[in-house]
């Protein structure tokens, strides 16, 4: 995995020994906006920005739903690195990346800031007239993607409404912290308790999740929201991944009944399918994280039909 410590690369791992073997994840560092006005510093522009993005990761799927669903793929570019990370990190594939010939991620970090301390991480939001890195936090890459970009992308969605922000907060903050991070702390626990209270975090989640969808037909109604998309991110790997890869293995998803649905449903979402590249997922849990699979043998299965019917629209 690696980090940079004051500029320098170093092919280091999650240290678990001061946290009681469980998985604590990095605060992201580059939190700067874009805003529609520029009052920020920088301003919502068509060919101004450029995403670096993993197909593999879960955090970056985000961003790439949020710009195919605003309609946002001529105005702001995107790359990916390479499905697997090794001691260098991520790094991008033959020729470097397109915009500088680098060969990895963490020397985009080192050109924005190049004493920069911490985890290099996808999705990155770059400024190509600063030539600097705007934002790192997926999370908020997704809210300026939907909101500041409107006079170039499609102005008719909105994934954030005002009337439903405090619920969307809410659930967001539940999801993120038992299900979107809840799996890595499973997978990344390096004690059986650790391991354990995770697991069981992640369960009790997906089995309130369960039971929340059984009566409407998104997590805040009856309208999909950021909130949908960021659960999204996580269903869709899950059965592929999670369950033995992170050993989270008390159900799958396709042994919930709506959730299954839902999941199929969201799948189905015009602009959505072709963000999903499951071989690319496969390929860098499996391969990448050596310190949970040793052997680096990527699994044939399972054979998972997201576009059968979903009928969700059945739901009230």
């Amino acid at each position: 995995m690696g980090k940079l410590i004051e500029g320098v690369w170093r092919d280091e791992g999650y240290d678990t020994s001061n946290t009681d073997g469980r998985f604590v994840r990095w605060d992201s560092s580059f939190r700067q906006q874009v805003s529609t006005d520029g009052t920020s510093g920088f301003k919502a522009e068509a060919g101004r920005y450029h995403l670096y993005l993993s197909w593999a990761c879960p955090w970056a799927h985000r961003t790439l739903i949020m710009r195919s669903l605003k309609k946002l793929e001529d105005v702001v570019s995107v790359s990916f690195v390479e499905a697997f990370m090794g001691k260098q990190g991520w790094t991008f594939a033959e020729g470097g990346d397109p915009l500088y010939g680098l060969d990895t991620l963490y020397q985009v970090y080192l050109k924005a800031k190049p004493d920069y301390s911490g985890r290099v991480t996808v999705p990155v939001l770059w400024d190509r007239q600063s030539e600097t890195i705007v934002n790192n936090e997926s999370s908020e890459i997704i809210r300026m993607l939907n909101s500041e970009f409107s006079a170039f992308g499609d102005n008719t969605t909105d994934y954030y409404p005002p009337n439903l922000r405090a619920d969307i907060d809410a659930i967001n903050e539940d999801v993120y912290s038992r299900v979107n991070n809840g799996v890595y702390r499973t997978g990344f626990a390096t004690t059986q308790e650790a391991y354990e209270e995770a697991f069981d975090a992640l369960f009790d989640c997906l089995d309130a999740l369960e039971e929340r969808l059984s009566g409407q037909r998104y997590l805040v109604g009856d309208r999909i929201t950021e909130a949908d998309w960021r659960l999204f991110t996580t269903l869709v790997r899950f059965d592929a991944v999670y369950v033995g890869h992170f050993k989270c293995n008390l159900r799958r998803i396709v042994d919930y009944a709506n959730l299954w649905g839902y999941l199929r449903e969201l799948y189905q979402h015009p602009g959505v399918a072709e963000t999903v590249n499951m071989d690319q997922i496969k390929g860098h849990y499996y391969a990448s994280h050596t310190m949970v699979n040793p052997s680096g043998i990527v699994p044939k299965g399972p054979d998972i039909d997201f576009t059968s019917p979903h009928r969700r629209d059945t739901i009230t």
